[in-house]
């Protein structure tokens, strides 16, 4: 028998599809934070920059995801091939 590569998920690993909607929301947050802070929603917010740190939270858990599914791939498994009594 010969040895057969491992495959990987790769981008259809749901880790990499979770990093990349947690960080596209998160850059959307990161730009309304920085560009589009009114008086009133730092009056809402008590002053804090609440976009802004959200949206820096879900691009740090985005990275941190993205990382996970680089540094730990899920493996597929090869296909089984079918014995004479099977299909």
């Amino acid at each position: 028998m010969s040895e057969q590569q491992k495959h990987t998920a790769g981008a259809f690993d749901v880790r990499n599809v979770i990093a990349a909607l947690i960080g596209a929301y998160g850059v959307v947050l990161v730009l309304m934070g920085l560009f589009h802070d009114t008086a009133e929603e730092s009056e809402r917010t008590g002053g804090l920059a609440a976009n802004l740190w959200a949206g820096i939270a879900m691009v740090a858990f985005a990275a941190a995801f993205a990382l996970w599914a680089r540094l730990r791939p899920v493996v597929v498994d090869p296909p089984s091939e079918p014995t004479d009594g099977e299909g």
